[in-house]
């Protein structure tokens, strides 16, 4: 059997969980055009500790729904500029989180955006992906299936 076959094959859309943030379940898009990841966040907020910069901010683990709104906060791992898909540039505060898809996890570096029309709160893009899984685009919610 070759490697590419022991991949565990995902669809284009996914339940997720960020559970560092206390998101047990939140819908993702996994997006093998963008290069990075990005998570929908609002009332984002940069403060510091012990000399430490964080952000505090909120997630609607279900897009559109007020009822599923959580509080967040994260040390700040960095700061990076994003050209968005219309060819707009933003500089995006980046934190560093476990992500977990079915079975798997592991840390992830994720920009804060607000993503409110957009359909998914997470987009998950190839670095994140990182040859841990091969990506039916015809098929979704394939590691729900599995479980």
């Amino acid at each position: 059997m070759c490697a590419r076959q022991s991949l565990v094959l995902i669809g284009w859309r996914e339940w997720a969980a960020l559970p560092d943030l206390g998101a047990a379940r939140i819908g993702a898009k996994i997006d093998t055009g963008a290069k990075g990841s990005a998570l929908h966040a609002t009332k984002i907020k940069e403060f510091e500790t012990g000399g430490v910069r964080h952000v505090e901010f909120w997630l609607q683990t279900l897009q559109g729904d007020e009822q599923r709104e959580i509080f967040c906060h994260a040390p700040i791992a960095g700061k990076r500029l994003i050209k968005s898909s219309n060819g707009l540039e933003e500089e995006r505060i980046v934190i560093e989180t476990d992500l977990r898809l079915g079975e798997h996890r592991w840390k992830i570096d994720l920009t804060l955006a607000n993503r409110e029309t957009m359909e998914f709160a997470l987009l998950i893009g190839r670095d994140a992906l990182g040859g841990k899984f091969r990506i039916d685009p015809a098929a979704s919610y394939q590691l729900e299936r599995d479980q």
